[in-house]
């Protein structure tokens, strides 16, 4: 039966009021870190700015500690992810193609894990790394990220393992490969848009977490981006257009990250679509 006109317009609608939900606080940050500061301060909003000022992009860069701490988030998210993925990878493929005593428990472990709160954890987090005397240091941040993200890396990237064909890997076995050799070279390219959604995830999850680095490291020089955005006070309160300027600044990296990854996520699903 075909539907109405009026019948298409309400989810057309609904999809419009909804993507303008998700999209105006970004260009709220964005304008707003551009704009002088007689337009942020002013009674009557300035909704469509007709000039801009890079100013408080300055003040935001020549904020103490500001390129050690961009150089602190980079070093602990990679590492994170790439800790998280490499383990992944190996648990990922045990689970979905081997059978062994336990491995039920295992999934359901993994998915407690992911389900239960980490913030309950906080106090013992905090003892165990003053303890072993690693207070104000990457390191610890650095693995809690990386036990963080790696309960979903492994479900997620388990579905993706489970759903190539067995007969591709047996194929590559007859033909002299090495069960290693038939994972790194038929299952591994076939997993890239796993990798992909997972890395994104994990990269999104460390690099926006605030409470476990402000536990841990009271060092300036030991933080992250994230401490960072709370800093911007004067005299007279808030510095607003310094706050939506560094906020923009901590917002590049994930929104260009996505864009890449979801490129190559595409390309690696096509491309895997008409190989032989």
């Amino acid at each position: 039966m075909k539907r109405s006109p009026l019948a298409r317009l309400w989810p057309n609608a609904a999809a419009v009021v909804l993507f303008l939900g998700f999209v105006f606080p970004v260009y709220w940050m964005f304008t707003t870190a551009l704009k002088p500061t007689s337009d942020i301060i002013s009674e009557d909003p300035v909704w469509f700015p007709t000039g801009g000022t890079l100013e408080h992009f300055q003040k935001a860069m020549d904020a103490e500690n500001f390129w050690t701490l961009v150089g602190n988030s980079f070093i602990v998210t990679l590492s994170a992810v790439g800790l998280s993925l490499l383990i992944a990878l190996l648990a990922s493929f045990a689970l979905a193609r081997m059978r062994f005593k336990g491995r039920r428990g295992f999934l359901v472990t993994f998915m407690i894990a992911q389900m239960a709160p980490w913030e309950v954890l906080v106090i013992a987090i905090y003892m165990l790394v003053r303890d072993g005397d690693m207070l104000n240091s990457l390191l610890p941040l650095t693995l809690f990220y990386m036990v963080m993200v790696l309960p979903f890396t492994i479900l997620t990237l388990r579905a993706y393992v489970a759903a190539i064909p067995k007969e591709l890997e047996e194929s590559a076995m007859v033909d002299g490969c090495t069960r290693p050799q038939a994972f790194i070279r038929v299952i591994f390219p076939l997993l890239a848009p796993g990798l992909m959604a997972t890395s994104l995830f994990g990269f999104i999850t460390a690099w926006n977490e605030f409470p476990l680095v402000l536990i841990l490291n009271k060092d300036p020089g030991a933080q992250t981006l994230p401490l960072w955005l709370s800093s911007f006070q004067t005299a007279f309160g808030d510095d607003w257009g310094a706050t939506m300027a560094a906020a923009s600044l901590f917002a590049i990296p994930i929104l260009l990250l996505f864009l890449f990854l979801q490129r190559k996520a595409v390309g690696g699903l096509t491309s895997g679509a008409v190989k032989g």
